[in-house]
C-alpha cells in the first residue's frame, strides 16, 4: 500500500505534534499530554484507509490520556494532603512559578514554584519546618510530571502501533 502526498504529510504532522507533546511535558511550554492526544486525533479523523483501526488507535490513546490526566491529580493530591500542603502554598508556588517563567525563561518556572512554597510554608510553620514541607511538594509535583510523561509517552507508543497496523509502508 502506497502513501498519498496528503497521508505523508498528516502522518508527519501528527508524529511531530505527538513528540512535540512528550518534550512538553518536560519543558513546560505547550500542554503536552492534550497535544500527543491531539495528534492521534488528527491521523485518525484525518487520514486515509484503515479508519477501524486509527479509531481505535485513538480511542485507547484517549483511554490511556483520561487515565493519565486523571492520576496525576489523584494520587499527588493525596500525598500533599497526607503531608499537611495546604493549597495556598501551591497556589502561590503556581502563580511565582509562572512570574518566574517569564523573568528567567524555562528555569524560571521551577524557581519560582519553589520560592513560593517556601514562602507560605515559611510563614506558615516557621523557618525549621518550611523546607521539610517544601519538598514534599516537590515530591508531589515530580511525581505529577512522572505520571504525565508517561501517559504521553504510551499514547505515542499506541499511535505507532496504529501507524504500523495500519498499513502504513515506506515508499
Amino acid at each position: 500500500m502506497g502513501l498519498t502526498d496528503s497521508e505523508w504529510v498528516i502522518n508527519l504532522i501528527a508524529g511531530l505534534a505527538i513528540a512535540v507533546g512528550v518534550v512538553g511535558v518536560v519543558v513546560p511550554v505547550v500542554p503536552g499530554l492534550l497535544l500527543s492526544w491531539g495528534g492521534v486525533l488528527l491521523w485518525a479523523a484525518m487520514g486515509e484507509g484503515s479508519d477501524a483501526v486509527r479509531w481505535l488507535t485513538f480511542g485507547v490513546a484517549t483511554a490511556v490520556a483520561l487515565l493519565g490526566a486523571l492520576t496525576k491529580y489523584l494520587l499527588p493530591g493525596r500525598r500533599l494532603k497526607n503531608a499537611g500542603v495546604p493549597n495556598s502554598a501551591l497556589l502561590a508556588g503556581g502563580l511565582l512559578g509562572v512570574i518566574g517563567f517569564f523573568v528567567i525563561p524555562v528555569i524560571g518556572l521551577p524557581l519560582g514554584f519553589v520560592l513560593g512554597i517556601y514562602l507560605v510554608e515559611r510563614m506558615r510553620l516557621g523557618a525549621g519546618r518550611a523546607w521539610p514541607s517544601t519538598k514534599n511538594a516537590l515530591g508531589a509535583a515530580g511525581m505529577a510530571l512522572l505520571i504525565e510523561f508517561t501517559a504521553a509517552l504510551a499514547v505515542a507508543v499506541i499511535w505507532v502501533f496504529g501507524l504500523l497496523w495500519s498499513g502504513w509502508q515506506l515508499p
